[in-house]
């Protein structure tokens, strides 16, 4: 077996064999097989695709090319839910505690933020003290004892992806969707959970645009995780808005903190309580109607947010800001932007809304970049809603005076205005299960 046999047949658009692709996937690992033959590799997938049990295979030798987590001894129990990106997108913060309190294992593994996505690390950093970077052993003992543990992503899981990843972005072969699919979910297996729920986004701010994009993907990385031996679904929602109106990590934090009192934005509500929903119905066993009325309760009674105060705690963060939002640092300068216009707001580009809050310091543009934890957007108008001229639909807040300009451009440019008011699309459009 050789790589340039294994290219040749992917160029005919042959199916390879599971040995061939464990043989390039651990070859690429350790370095025998060099960048030049994996992009040709890439670019081959891209244009000739990839079959459903190609795709599991490629997937499987990806999550076990380095370390995988151990979550055996809770059994079921264990769910994760994974979003493929987006705006104001602070559900992880909502849907953990509501999910732990029931009594299932959430046991997470996030990123930062790079680009105009946020990240949840970034996000639960805004609490003083947080600890990120939990021991396995810490991990597993907190998540046993408390039903609830969030981490970086550390250690040596799934390299192979890291590498083939950094490949894709130079080469052109990122939109594709089998290497989408293998790429998010050998990170998910190799995370160790036995139940998935994905939050496959599509919309302006998304990586895939439309529904029926997302709706591909969707279906392709359900079909592999199930394939692979795990509980695993999908909801597709939308993000031609930003979700709720706070984009930025104490922004959002405070946001979640809301929802979790019983108050907060009814679209980050609805998207929350539908995520929870599903995972509780794969943790627990239990029927859609009784895992959404289970769910409906733990954030009326007070129960999600009792859990978060006990997570925040048992991972070093000062929970008084559980009790006190309004003690979080705020921003030293804000700009109110202003409509100048009279009429329906009938598009949003949310990624571009995502840029100005880079630009404000609340995201990265690279990976070294400081965040200011302060910085971020309040959104007062979306979507649908009607503006009149010289009314705020957003106010924009950072450390740093000199970025206002930009970002105020950046915001205006990314809205429309128009007569009359736009077509909606829905915020949850299907849910996908096999």
């Amino acid at each position: 077996m050789t790589m340039y046999d294994i290219l040749t047949r992917k160029k005919q658009g042959l199916e390879l064999s599971r040995e061939e692709i464990r043989y390039f996937v651990s070859g690429y690992t350790e370095g025998s097989i060099p960048d030049y033959q994996a992009a040709a590799f890439t670019m081959a997938v891209c244009l000739c695709g990839m079959t459903d049990r190609e795709t599991t295979d490629l997937t499987v030798a990806m999550a076990e090319s380095g370390e995988t987590a151990d979550l055996s001894l809770f059994g079921e129990l264990s769910v994760d839910k994974h979003s493929t990106g987006g705006v104001g997108d602070k559900t992880t913060l909502i849907v953990a505690p509501i999910v732990a309190s029931l009594g299932a294992k959430v046991a997470k593994m996030s990123g930062r933020g790079l680009g105009h996505t946020g990240g949840t690390v970034d996000k639960l950093e805004s609490f003083p003290g947080y600890d990120t970077a939990l021991s396995p052993e810490a991990f597993r003992e907190q998540v046993k004892k408390i039903g609830i543990a969030v981490i970086g992503q550390s250690g040596n899981f799934a390299p192979a992806d890291k590498k083939l990843y950094a490949l894709r972005d130079v080469t052109a072969t990122v939109d594709s969707i089998p290497l989408i699919t293998s790429s998010i979910m050998s990170k998910k297996l190799a995370a160790g959970t036995h139940s998935i729920v994905l939050d496959v986004k599509f919309g302006s701010g998304a990586f895939m645009t439309t529904p029926e994009a997302a709706e591909e993907l969707a279906y392709g990385m359900v079909k592999i995780g199930t394939a692979a031996g795990r509980k695993v679904s999908a909801l597709i929602t939308n993000m031609d808005r930003p979700l709720g109106r706070a984009v930025g990590n104490i922004l959002e934090v405070k946001e979640a903190l809301e929802v979790l009192s019983g108050a907060g934005p009814d679209d980050l509500k609805t998207v929350c309580l539908a995520l929870a929903s599903e995972m509780v119905s794969h943790a627990l066993g239990k029927s859609e109607s009784e895992a959404a009325a289970m769910c409906n309760e733990a954030l009326t009674s007070g129960k999600a947010l009792e859990k978060f105060r006990e997570w925040i705690g048992m991972q070093g963060g000062d929970t008084m800001y559980v009790d006190n939002p309004d003690a979080f640092p705020t921003a030293r300068y804000s700009h109110d932007v202003l409509s100048d216009t009279d009429g329906y707001l009938t598009y949003m580009d949310t990624e571009r809304i995502g840029t100005a809050s880079v630009i404000l310091g609340a995201g990265r543009a690279t990976k070294t970049d400081e965040i200011d934890h302060a910085a971020g957007i309040i959104i007062n108008k979306k979507t649908g809603d009607f503006v009149t001229r010289g009314e705020v639909i957003a106010t924009l807040l950072t450390s740093n005076e000199e970025t206002l300009a930009a970002a105020a451009k950046t915001y205006l440019g990314a809205i429309d205005v128009g007569p009359e008011p736009p077509r909606l699309e829905p915020l949850i459009y299907k849910t996908v299960r096999i």
